[in-house]
């Protein structure tokens, strides 16, 4: 692929990025089980890796929507991704971005964060189920 892109995108517990711009990542997941609804997933880390061209260093603009099986936006952002000046000799250039949210799930079923960047959309999915009912404990032997 060329061009300014989402190399990688995912949803996980907790990640960060160290002073030599080393990401790591913890529990990544695409699901999950909440008590009641509505609800709300606190801190729920959004991964991104964006790659892009040598020739393509400084500002790019990238917008993040959380949205509902139906399209309807619950939460969404604007903001930015710099990519400096690479050393010499190196072609390709990459920003990682850690982003923490508590995200809003209004109900159980299927959602998804969309990034745009450059007019590339990218779908990160999530899903939301309500914790079954524990099974009755049976009798001792």
């Amino acid at each position: 692929m060329t061009g300014v892109h989402v190399d990688f995108a995912v949803l996980a517990d907790y990640a960060l990025i160290d002073q030599q711009g080393k990401l790591s990542v913890l529990g990544i997941f695409q699901h999950v089980w909440v008590a009641n609804f509505p609800a709300v997933h606190p801190r729920t880390h959004l991964v991104l890796r964006v790659r892009g061209r040598r020739t393509e260093i400084g500002e790019h603009r990238i917008r993040i929507r959380f949205v509902d099986d139906t399209g309807h936006e619950l939460m969404g952002g604007e903001g930015t991704v710099q990519f400096g000046e690479p050393p010499a000799g190196v072609t390709e250039v990459e920003a990682g971005a850690v982003l923490v949210f508590d995200v809003p799930l209004p109900r159980p079923g299927s959602y998804a964060f969309e990034i745009i960047l450059s007019d590339n959309t990218l779908k990160v999915p999530l899903s939301a189920a309500s914790i079954p009912p524990a099974a009755p404990a049976g009798p001792m032997h």
